[in-house]
């Protein structure tokens, strides 16, 4: 297997209904292993920084808004295929395609109040994981 890191948000709607444990305890579950974890309140700049791939996006000033309306739980995640492991977990980015027992199926209230965000590749992990932890903030386990 290949032991992978990626960047989980457990996003406002999912804090504010009180689901940071149940999420986190379903990574575990999975045997996906938290090594970083922070809750913090995106700035403008930070959100839009993070997300300036869809700039051009008729979503992006709804979703940078979105983002920065509550705190959010930032996790790095490890484990054996952790990108696709954590996408499975998820679901669906519409919780309304998701599969059953998803993340964003138990605990989305829409399309863009998903509950969590996750990396959609290993470069996009890294690229994440960097925007938000320094290296000494992560605490890989074995």
């Amino acid at each position: 297997m290949n032991k992978e890191k990626t960047l989980c948000i457990i996003k406002p709607n999912a804090i504010n209904d009180n689901n940071i444990g149940n999420i986190v305890a379903r990574y575990e579950k999975e045997n996906l292993k938290v090594v970083a974890m922070k809750m913090v309140k995106l700035t403008k700049e930070r959100a839009e920084g993070f997300y300036i791939e869809h700039k051009e996006r008729p979503f992006f000033g709804s979703l940078v808004n979105f983002m920065t309306s509550g705190s959010v739980v930032l996790i790095v995640l490890e484990g054996d295929e952790a990108v696709s492991k954590n996408r499975k977990i998820m679901g669906a980015t519409n919780p309304a395609d998701a599969e059953p027992n998803t993340l964003r199926k138990l605990y989305a209230r829409s399309l863009e109040a998903n509950a969590v965000h996750g990396s959609d590749s290993l470069p996009s992990a890294e690229r994440e994981i960097s925007y938000f932890f320094t290296d000494d903030e992560i605490f890989p386990r074995s």
